[in-house]
């Protein structure tokens, strides 16, 4: 029978309550927090340029001393390749899954020799296609044996997807190629971004427009992937098939390749009920857009370590 620590057993006698001394509670946080950051110009340009100085860091509103700072970070990526393979996709996923192709090699071929690529196909269910690997072929096999059928488990992908790179050493970007909104998932858009944010990924949405005219899309799901990129420090590109669909897949590795690395250990931070961190970055020169993740997981002011 298992007893609370304050009930003492003796033989042959009855439970006796005692008095046991509490430990002290103290406080622990050394926690290094790490962010992606892409930095743009007024007219949508790269700005590559920055040194540690030129940035500050909020954490709930405090202002945080930048620990790590790395300008165009070489830390090893993995990528998840989320392809919707939804009825809806049709003749789209043939453009689709050249593009990624062409994308894999690019990355695999002339990055960081830790980079590494995984693919899922996800309709009314999610399927792992590929896991984390290097080999282009294995990856260029996969993209070119979906199929089209079914629903969109959109958010039930990047739940699985964000949970399966949590542990993986280095950056985590996931990519996620779709036409429109969710509508088979059994996990929905809070889950999915909450398990982003832990997982520290970074999402891009490349939202493909088959259909120009507002009234015959689905603009809640544009809205909600817009809202994934936002919280997580991602762009959403909207391709044209064709060309203007390797020029998404183009400036998202451009993105990736000028991304600044600034970490930190939270100090003198204001706790609040909420264990999500509010992040706010700065730099210091006028008109410059600062893109980075709205927030991390952490203490929140009912949350205390023993030892």
């Amino acid at each position: 029978m298992n007893f609370p620590p304050w009930v003492l057993l003796l033989p042959g006698l009855c439970l006796l309550p005692i008095a046991v001394p509490q430990e002290p509670v103290i406080r622990v946080n050394v926690q290094l927090v790490r962010l992606l950051v892409t930095v743009k110009d007024a007219g949508g340009g790269l700005v590559g340029s920055l040194n540690k100085n030129s940035f500050t860091v909020y954490d709930n509103g405090s202002k945080q001393e930048i620990a790590v700072f790395e300008h165009h970070t070489e830390q090893p990526l993995s990528i998840a390749l989320l392809f919707d393979t939804s009825a809806s996709v049709g003749i789209a996923l043939k453009y689709e899954s050249d593009a990624a192709t062409r994308f894999s090699h690019a990355v695999l071929r002339e990055g960081n020799p830790e980079d590494e690529i995984a693919f899922y196909a996800f309709n009314w269910q999610v399927r792992l296609q590929s896991s984390y690997t290097r080999r282009v072929e294995k990856l260029e096999r996969a993209l070119h044996q979906i199929r089209a059928e079914g629903g969109t488990s959109l958010y039930d992908a990047l739940y699985l997807a964000s949970q399966d790179m949590e542990g993986r050493e280095g950056r985590h970007v996931i990519i996620v190629v779709t036409d429109g909104g969710d509508t088979t998932s059994y996990k929905d858009f809070h889950a999915a971004l909450d398990a982003a944010q832990r997982a520290d990924a970074v999402i891009y949405p490349v939202l493909v427009m088959p259909i120009a005219n507002p009234a015959g899309r689905n603009i809640g799901g544009e809205n909600a992937l817009t809202t994934l990129a936002n919280g997580t420090g991602g762009m959403v590109f909207t391709p044209d098939l064709g060309p203007a669909l390797d020029a998404a897949f183009t400036d998202i590795l451009t993105a990736l390749r000028t991304q600044y690395l600034l970490a930190y250990y939270p100090k003198d931070v204001p706790l609040t009920k909420n264990r999500f961190h509010q992040l706010r970055v700065t730099v210091d020169r006028p008109r410059l857009r600062v893109i980075t993740r709205s927030g991390y997981y952490g203490d929140s002011e009912d949350s205390t370590h023993r030892r």
